[in-house]
């Protein structure tokens, strides 16, 4: 099991040099950039010495070189005007549009996104896998009817709209604020019990919010699943040998039915951080999705570039974490290759 670990790992090296160089070219296909805009603007207004300013910024960060070596200089194995700086460093560039630098743009919102889509994940199997197993063991039944409208209701909702809805009569009923991360008053309030209530009160429903779809969709596939594995002939013979109830359903059905979803691990992550952009939005969480569209809209390259590579990174852990389960779950994934040897 070590060994495969440490494949995976070592893996995820070119993987991630791979993933960066991707970024960096499709965030310069667009024409143009933030710093090529301002100094288009300053020109047209007659103010030569701001454009001066900006061009020798472009300069400074090494955008007047070709692509192969600002993407060298960012990742940080190309000496640049500051020596070897780059991601590799620790230093994510400048964020042109705020004036500072990258990390201090980003740094609020790096722990409430992976929290709250961590949180989002969590939830969405807490519910899903118990909810699928049900609807499969009592197929055609009240309930299994009744979760599979559930489930389609959950698929069919935008998250954005739900928070809407949600946002709405949350005020108008309850008169409760469930924007943010806490209510106004704790923002800037140093940490006390009154002050974590709220925190776990506004995380509750915006993970819920955020997992509502992701639920209705892994309870449809679950159910088809265990459905298939529940048919095959092993778990035939083992009903003929007197194994029944969950101890059966427990021991390899279910087993082999979760081995998808396990798998689905490395993509769910950054998926719920694109997915939940608008839901962000909408309920004002201090996550890198607002942050991302402002970036994009602005054409601000570094910081658009760390919070898309920040996304990828969830991926490449994600999918590390879903084939080191895989391994413990299923012993064919890891000694598959050592038996082929």
């Amino acid at each position: 099991m070590l060994r495969y670990a440490a494949e995976r790992l070592i893996l995820m090296v070119p993987a991630f040099v791979a993933i960066a160089a991707l970024i960096f070219i499709v965030i310069q296909l667009p024409p143009g950039d933030f710093l090529s805009n301002e100094i288009a603007e300053l020109r047209s207004k007659g103010d030569a010495a701001g454009a001066a300013k900006i061009e020798f910024l472009r300069k400074e960060h090494s955008l007047d070189r070709p692509m192969i070596e600002q993407f060298g200089v960012w990742l940080g194995v190309w000496e640049g005007p500051r020596g070897y700086s780059g991601l590799l460093q620790g230093d994510f560039g400048t964020s042109f549009e705020f004036k500072k630098p990258v990390s201090d743009v980003v740094d609020y919102a790096l722990g409430p996104t992976v929290l709250v889509n961590t949180l989002a994940v969590i939830a969405i199997y807490l519910i899903a896998l118990p909810l699928g197993i049900i609807a499969a063991v009592r197929q055609y039944s009240l309930i299994d009817y009744a979760i599979a409208a559930f489930a389609y209701l959950a698929m069919a909702t935008p998250g954005f709209l739900l928070a809407l809805v949600v946002l709405i009569y949350s005020n108008v009923w309850f008169g409760v604020s469930i924007g943010g991360l806490v209510d106004p008053q704790y923002a800037d309030a140093p940490w006390s019990f009154e002050k974590f209530q709220s925190l776990a009160a506004h995380l509750t429903v915006a993970v819920v919010i955020i997992a509502f779809s992701g639920v209705g969709a892994m309870i449809r596939r679950l159910r088809a699943n265990l459905l298939d594995e529940l048919g095959k002939p092993y778990v035939v013979a083992a009903r003929a040998r007197g194994i029944k109830g969950w101890r059966l359903l427990l021991r390899y059905p279910v087993r082999m039915a979760i081995i998808p979803f396990i798998a689905d691990i490395g993509n769910l992550l950054p998926s719920l951080v694109s997915g939940s952009v608008i839901v962000s939005i909408v309920l004002s969480l201090p996550t890198v999705g607002p942050i991302l569209v402002q970036a994009l809209k602005s054409q601000d390259l570094f910081l658009a570039g760390f919070i898309l590579l920040f996304a990828a990174v969830l991926t490449l852990v994600g999918t590390v974490i879903s084939d080191l389960l895989l391994g413990l779950i299923d012993p064919r994934v890891r000694l598959g290759r050592r038996l082929e040897r």
